[in-house]
């Protein structure tokens, strides 16, 4: 595909080169960092965006710069039609890498057709490697399933990100197992702060395991363990091992170290523009879309948020209103 130049930045002369979609907000797993036990209210069908919608979108992202698209969910493979779908976004020009993050569940079937695709890399939630662990944390026994589609992502030439959230008490036995995959197996295991989106409320939290904590536990088993340059735009600092095939990355999604280089936007399911994570969302898009604006409207608006963007996720919580300082659901976001 031709290469589609950076056109578009924001307001803090960062480059705007990457959309995570959020296909639907509905998961299989009810994940306790992502959701209440009793899980969340989702939208009706009618309220979430048609993926017609989204390609629109994409296609306008498309001409304004962005060179990437995430599908994200919830979990992408609960909607139905969803490898069409991503074949169609492929398709759009100046969109040059399509990628996928899964909890895995529901993926294995589909993985020779993102084979076909030519689908470059895919994250796996993965937060344990403990059945009874998956079943606490998860509240569902599907761990078996999820390693199954690691492993057969793993014999194709799709590159595997582990995505695992760090709790405190919940999964800190399994740092070390985990980072343990990188030794034989080529894939990137990604140890992320624990962040707010559980659709609950939200004050300052305490974080008992940041990127600092998180680096030096590793560090303690693998002596080794050095920094790699870290490309802008990365929400990782990426670290190697001696002798493992696979890296190590470390987010600090809540303490945020990232900011001055983030080159993303999101898309919500239901058609809110996030300029930040931490933000309460910036767009309607969806309204925009159903009430007839004709692309260039939509084109303007979105220009006119990139060019209004918080600073960093401290901001873009300051500026949360008071009623909206209960964090969404990750699972409504877009993971």
């Amino acid at each position: 595909m031709p290469v589609a130049p950076s056109v578009l930045y924001d307001n803090h002369g960062r480059p705007l080169e990457y959309v995570r979609v959020a296909v639907t907000d509905r998961c299989n797993l009810r994940c306790f960092y992502c959701m209440p036990a009793e899980g969340i209210e989702y939208m009706p069908k009618r309220d979430l965006l048609s993926y017609e919608e989204m390609e629109r979108v994409v296609g306008i992202l498309a001409g304004l710069g962005v060179r990437k698209v995430r599908l994200t969910g919830g979990e992408p493979f609960v909607r139905r039609d969803l490898v069409p779908f991503m074949d169609r976004l492929s398709r759009i020009p100046g969109i040059q890498d399509i990628s996928l993050t899964t909890n895995g569940v529901l993926t294995a079937p589909h993985i020779p057709e993102l084979v076909r695709m030519g689908i470059r890399s895919v994250n796996l939630s993965l937060d344990t490697l403990d059945q009874a662990r998956f079943l606490r944390i998860t509240r569902r026994d599907e761990l078996p399933r999820v390693l199954d589609t690691l492993y057969k992502l793993l014999a194709t030439n799709i590159a595997v990100k582990i995505n695992a959230v760090v709790m405190d008490g919940q999964n800190i036995e399994d740092l070390i197992p985990l980072a343990e995959f990188t030794r034989e197996l080529p894939v990137d295991v990604r140890f992320i702060e624990e962040m707010p989106f559980n659709g609950g409320s939200h004050g300052a939290i305490a974080l008992p395991w940041n990127h600092i904590r998180i680096r030096e536990h590793l560090r303690g088993a693998f002596p080794g363990l050095h920094a790699l340059p870290t490309p802008a735009g990365a929400t990782a600092t990426a670290y190697a091992i001696p002798g493992h095939m696979g890296q190590i990355g470390i987010i600090a999604a809540y303490s945020r170290t990232f900011c001055g280089t983030c080159n993303r936007i999101r898309l919500t399911a239901e058609g809110g523009l996030k300029t930040c994570l931490y933000d309460q969302g910036v767009l309607d898009v969806r309204a925009l879309l159903r009430n007839g604006g004709p692309d260039e409207e939509v084109r303007a608006a979105l220009i006119h948020a990139f060019r209004h963007r918080a600073a960093d996720g401290f901001e873009a919580e300051r500026q949360r209103p008071v009623h909206q300082l209960n964090f969404e659901s990750m699972s409504t976001i877009g993971g």
